[in-house]
């Protein structure tokens, strides 16, 4: 089976906590055998979905990891962010049919939660994101033959 050809989106603010999750990420797509064909980096988690959808839109980019730290704050405003942002990239991976994965941190989590997470949510995302788009591909390959077909 081919690699897969993934994207990444990450968010620059909190950029001490996300360049760690896009070394790991980046680290971690070459360890599972996948293609990083785009790093595209957003000012912050709330403007992941614009390049979520742009990279969805390139026919080459089979699935796309979104990372980020959401770092709570005095108001609700680290909730709205992380809420509106994970609705909004689940949507476009069901619109465009591509599997799209959240790596984002958040909300309600404190400076040191973050770091202390980092690598590990952009190893998941990573992880989840070339093993949806593998089964998808088996799937894709066809259901011939009778019998229960078991993707996993």
């Amino acid at each position: 089976m081919q690699e897969p050809k993934i994207g990444l989106v990450v968010s620059e603010f909190n950029y001490d906590i996300t360049r760690i999750m896009l070394e790991k990420a980046l680290s971690h797509a070459s360890f599972l055998g996948a293609e990083v064909l785009v790093v595209y980096k957003v000012p912050g988690a709330f403007d992941t979905p614009f390049a979520v959808k742009q990279l969805l839109d390139k026919t080459d980019v089979e699935g796309v990891a979104v990372l980020g730290a959401v770092i709570e704050g005095e108001t609700e405003h680290d909730e709205v962010v992380a809420h509106q942002a994970a609705r909004k990239i689940m949507d476009l991976g069901l619109e465009y049919g591509k599997p799209v994965t959240l790596g984002i941190i958040g909300p309600g989590a404190s400076r040191s939660q973050a770091v202390e997470r980092a690598e590990e949510y952009s190893a998941r995302a990573v992880e989840s994101l070339v093993k949806m788009i593998r089964r998808k591909k088996k799937l894709e390959a066809g259901l011939t033959g009778g019998g229960t077909c078991i993707i996993e």
